[in-house]
Parts: C-alpha cells; sequence; structure tokens
C-alpha cells in the first residue's frame, strides 16, 4: 500500500475598501517543509470575489491532484462550498427561486479546481490571531495598496505596452474546453497563461482567455489583444456598451449569454489602455502556440474523464 499524500495546507483571505471597489487576496500554501505565497489585487471587485479569488489561485497553484486542507474566514465560501455549490450546479447556476447565482464565473472555476483534488474546508474567526490566517490577510492588504499606488498616468503618459496573443477550444459543443494566451512584455520576457474547464464552448473559452490574460497583466498597461474570435472581440469593442444600458440584454430582449464573464473583462479592461486585433485562425507565432496550448488542455481533460 502506497503512503498517504502529504496534506497541502492552505490559509486564504480576500477583501475590499470600499466594497465593492479596489480589493486584494493572499494565499499562503504549506505542504511538509515547504511554504509558499501568492497575493493579487482587482481595480473593481467586491470582498466575496476576493476571497473566491484566493481559494482558485491557490489551488491552481498545484501542480497535481493533492489531499487539501482549506482554511478560510469567509462564511461566503465555506457555505458555498460544503452546502450551496451542488445545489447550483444540479438547477444550472440558478437560486432557490431561479435567480442567477452571484459570482458563477468564479465559482465555476472553482468547482474545476476542486474536481482535481481532495479537500476540506475549515473555517475560524477572522483575526483571530491565527499566525498563518493573519499572513494571509496581511498579503491581501499588501496586494491592494500596491495597486492604489501604482497610479496611472494621465493620456500621453508613459505605460508598459503588452502584447497578448489569445486562444479558446472546445472539444464538443459544449464539451470539454481549454484556453491559453500568450504575453509578451517590453522585456522580451513570454508569459503563457493556460486553464480548463469541463463542459464549455469555444465562446466560453475565448472569453476565459482574455480574462486570464488581463489578471495576469498585473500593473495598469498599454494592452493589445489579438485573437481569431469575432465573438469575443465584437463583444468587447462594440456590444458592452450596449448590453450594460439594456439591463444585460440582447436587442431582442434576451438574456446576454455569459453575462458573469463579460462583466468580469469589462472590469479588468477598466484597469488598461486595451487595443483589440483580429488575427487569422491560422496565424502561426504566439497565436498559433496558444492555440495548440489550449487544445492540449482539452484534449488532458478529455483523457482524465474517459471511463476506463
Amino acid at each position: 500500500m502506497s503512503a498517504s499524500p502529504t496534506v497541502t495546507y492552505i490559509f486564504t483571505d480576500g477583501g475590499c475598501d470600499p466594497n465593492p471597489g479596489p480589493g486584494g487576496w493572499g494565499a499562503v500554501l504549506v505542504y511538509g517543509a515547504h511554504r509558499q505565497e501568492l497575493s493579487g489585487a482587482e481595480a473593481h471587485t467586491t470582498n466575496n470575489r476576493m476571497e473566491l479569488t484566493a481559494a482558485i489561485e491557490a489551488l491552481r497553484a498545484l501542480k497535481r491532484p493533492c489531499q487539501v486542507e482549506i482554511t478560510t474566514d469567509s462564511e461566503y465560501l465555506k457555505r458555498g462550498v460544503t452546502e450551496w455549490l451542488p445545489r447550483w450546479v444540479a438547477k444550472g447556476w440558478r437560486r432557490a427561486h431561479g435567480q442567477p447565482v452571484e459570482n458563477a464565473d468564479l465559482w465555476r472555476q472553482l468547482a474545476e479546481e476542486l474536481a482535481r483534488h481532495t479537500v476540506s474546508w475549515r473555517w475560524i474567526r477572522g483575526h483571530s490571531g491565527h499566525p498563518l490566517n493573519e499572513r494571509a490577510d496581511a498579503l491581501a492588504r499588501a496586494a491592494r495598496e500596491r495597486l492604489l499606488k501604482a497610479e496611472r498616468p494621465p493620456d500621453g503618459g508613459a505605460l508598459p505596452r503588452i502584447e497578448i496573443y489569445t486562444r479558446g477550444c472546445a472539444l464538443g459543443a459544449p464539451g470539454p474546453g481549454g484556453y491559453a494566451a500568450i504575453l509578451r512584455r517590453p522585456s522580451g520576457e513570454t508569459q503563457a497563461v493556460v486553464g480548463a474547464q469541463g463542459q464549455a464552448t469555444a465562446n466560453q473559452m475565448e472569453l476565459q482567455a482574455a480574462i486570464a490574460a488581463l489578471r495576469a497583466v498585473g500593473e495598469p498597461a498599454e494592452v493589445t489583444i489579438y485573437t481569431p474570435s469575432k465573438y469575443l472581440l465584437d463583444g468587447a469593442t462594440k456590444w458592452l456598451p450596449a448590453w450594460r444600458r439594456s439591463g444585460w440584454q440582447t436587442r431582442t430582449g434576451e438574456p446576454v449569454k455569459h453575462r458573469e464573464a463579460w462583466e468580469e473583462l469589462a472590469r479588468l479592461m477598466e484597469r488598461h489602455r486595451v487595443q483589440w486585433r483580429h488575427l487569422p485562425p491560422e496565424g502561426d507565432g504566439p497565436s498559433a502556440e496558444a492555440a495548440r496550448l489550449a487544445r492540449q488542455k482539452a484534449e488532458g481533460l478529455r483523457t482524465t474523464r474517459r471511463p476506463t
């Protein structure tokens, strides 16, 4: 019999001031003798979204399936996972009275990450003196403070220029999905951001690729996003203002599909000066690499879920 796996202990925290407003999240991962700290911030968010993001990013940092214990001071996060999540999934991400689940985009991402691991949850009271809970809180506050200090220069001011190449893939409609983005920074450094979702459409994955890429940019920047997706391009450059004015309804009065993801993309775009460029689907270079990575993630998910 193989030895029991080492438990990875994760402590998370997140918050905003004001709420909604600028927010930060922090996480401390402890496994064996190793310790890792993660943090991040967003200009327009909520307390609950930062709590969710801390858990998502901590689980994403684990490179292989693990036995995990997550400690949080957020009742929203713990109760959401342990009480509400199965009902939301069963009802198609609707609450008891048929209303959409708030923050469904992040809850979906968290559900995908939870499926990779064996996770138990522990709630503790905030600011009760637990050193690692306090450390996660300090990381979240420091990330928010860094964001606030990174003042956006006036028009004409110098911002770092970053190129982003996004691609999404779904093996079915819906089916196992993958997304990827390649970021090219002024230094010449490149960064790949990838992810997957069990049941998705190509449009959803194109959206998630852009969202994940803008999250990875960090401080305000002048960003050019290259995409072969007309859905993503037209949504970001033409449809978003009209959707907001109409209360997130289409011209025919139907609810906008993937509203939560579009709202998240809009929030992230407000942090940067974003330009959009269309590329042909058969593009080469970083676009082709992003397409390869996205398909690899989707195929890997399909392989791991194939019955034996």
